[in-house]
């Protein structure tokens, strides 16, 4: 990689829940094995509906609650030139991924977010919790913690 940082866009329907919760847990475990500057993670949606926002009040408190901060994080839409900043770009679902696919050229590297978590059953998605409640934000978060923890091993040992 010559010194450049590996990037990845984190992406789900509007990037006011899930997409902003997974960056920010995803920067975290990064940090956790020494790959802090060396990847850079956003996020964003393919819709968007809450663009310039800050994330869900829920998927907010969430993060709080375990000890993050999503604070700075502003709702965007992903764009389709956008693919030639990202080594990786990661859906939440099959539907947002079907649309980045659509979107993106040939040799793009567009997976499911879950796919790097090794109890996750193959072509799992992370579902969206908008409006369900608090348990199934902090469901959503574990999920998001566990593939976050594989991203972030598969990376330490690819990055360098």
């Amino acid at each position: 990689m010559g010194g450049m940082a590996y990037r990845i866009c984190v992406v789900c329907m509007a990037n006011y829940c899930r997409s902003p919760m997974a960056e920010v847990v995803l920067r975290a475990k990064l940090a956790a094995h020494g790959l802090d500057g060396r990847v850079i993670v956003e996020s964003a949606g393919t819709e968007g509906w809450f663009a310039g926002s800050g994330m869900d009040e829920q998927a907010l408190e969430t993060l709080t609650r375990f000890g993050y901060d999503g604070s700075a994080h502003r709702a965007r839409q992903f764009a389709e030139d956008w693919f030639g900043r990202y080594d990786l770009v990661l859906a939440m679902d099959r539907v947002n991924q079907s649309a980045l696919r659509r979107l993106a050229p040939a040799g793009a590297h567009v997976r499911l977010f879950r796919s790097f978590d090794p109890s996750a059953p193959e072509g799992a998605e992370m579902p969206d919790p908008y409006r369900r409640g608090e348990a199934e934000f902090e469901r959503v978060f574990g999920l998001i913690e566990s593939a976050a923890e594989g991203i972030a091993g598969h990376l330490a040992r690819i990055v360098r």
